[in-house]
């Protein structure tokens, strides 16, 4: 990976950070930040996914990719949300 790369993916990050928190059924009781946090893991992880199955370099924009991602960024802030929650509770 280059470092065009990376801050690409950080960017699409945050997008996908945002679009998993609007996937993930209901109410999210988690910052913004972890939210962005969580869809830059996602944007990494679903990458590496993508290039590991050997979707990613496809010719134009590479949909199943970006659909991995989200999806990773979904379960991810649901996860999150719940583990949250929980220790918020625990307090």
């Amino acid at each position: 990976m280059t470092i065009t790369n990376i801050i690409m993916a950080i960017i699409v990050g945050l997008i996908i950070g945002v679009l998993g928190r609007l996937l993930a059924p209901g109410k999210q009781s988690i910052p913004i930040w972890l939210t962005i946090v969580i869809g830059i893991v996602a944007a990494f992880i679903g990458t590496a996914i993508a290039r590991g199955i050997g979707y990613a370099d496809t010719k134009g924009f590479d949909w199943l990719e970006l659909i991995t991602q989200v999806v990773l960024a979904a379960i991810g802030v649901s996860l999150a949300s719940g583990m949250y929650g929980r220790r918020r509770v625990n307090r």
